[in-house]
């Protein structure tokens, strides 16, 4: 049972990255799915959910517009595709799922976490 996030990595302001979460069926179990950031000093933010039956997706106010949540379900992967990065969007990314079939926006609504990928935009 365990979450494998990458695609992490240094890019400048204004590019884009792709992070992917690879999972198994059994740990997904039909839950939603989130991503979360956890900047230097700061605590962990939920960014974006997603319903694992459904695809519907939701996001916060900050990422709103710039990031997109996808899942393949063939796959029982998550993806996270950011763009127009900014240095304010330097952090360790996670993939987590949810306690249930909805995405919470806190991180005690996630019970299974993977070890993280970091992103780092500056130039």
């Amino acid at each position: 049972v365990q979450l494998v996030e990458s695609g992490g990595g240094l890019v400048q302001p204004g590019s884009s990255l792709r992070l992917s979460c690879a999972a198994s069926a059994r740990t997904i179990n039909n839950n939603a799915m989130g991503w979360f950031r956890q900047a230097p000093g700061k605590e962990r933010e939920w960014l974006a959910g997603i319903t694992w039956v459904d695809g519907r997706t939701y996001y916060t106010d900050s990422v709103m517009g710039r990031f997109s949540i996808s899942r393949d379900n063939a796959k029982n992967m998550v993806h996270l595709q950011m763009n127009s990065l900014n240095p304010e969007d330097t952090g360790v990314y996670y993939c987590a799922r949810s306690r249930s079939i909805g995405p919470y926006t806190g991180a005690q609504g996630y019970d299974i976490w993977g070890q993280g990928t970091q992103v780092t935009v500056s130039s």
